[in-house]
């Protein structure tokens, strides 16, 4: 697995998986300017990218911890990344994942 691994967490919701960026990540990325997220009804799949993120100290790309269908994106990154960036890493997230 890649060290990427240690930037995100997951948290079980009522129909899979939540995953959202820690503050390890975030202290190690800096401030995120940009993130390229899947669309609700995406496929994704265990060790393949995500999430792409460009930072101030990087563009790193996160890989999905589950295989899946994504069934949410965060609504607050639609226009703004500041959750993000700060300290409530409960609404850092970026998707949800109803796993296959």
């Amino acid at each position: 697995m890649s060290e990427m691994v240690k930037y995100f967490w997951t948290a079980a919701t009522n129909d899979g998986t939540r995953i959202g960026l820690t503050s390890e990540g975030q202290d190690e990325l800096g401030t995120i300017k940009f993130a390229k997220l899947p669309d609700v009804g995406d496929k994704v799949t265990k060790g393949d990218n995500l999430v792409s993120v460009e930072a101030d100290k990087a563009v790193s790309d996160i890989q999905s911890p589950v295989t899946g269908t994504v069934t949410a994106v965060n609504p607050a990154l639609t226009d703004d990344f500041a959750p993000l960036n700060g300290r409530d890493t409960q609404a850092a997230w970026f998707v949800d994942v109803r796993e296959d």
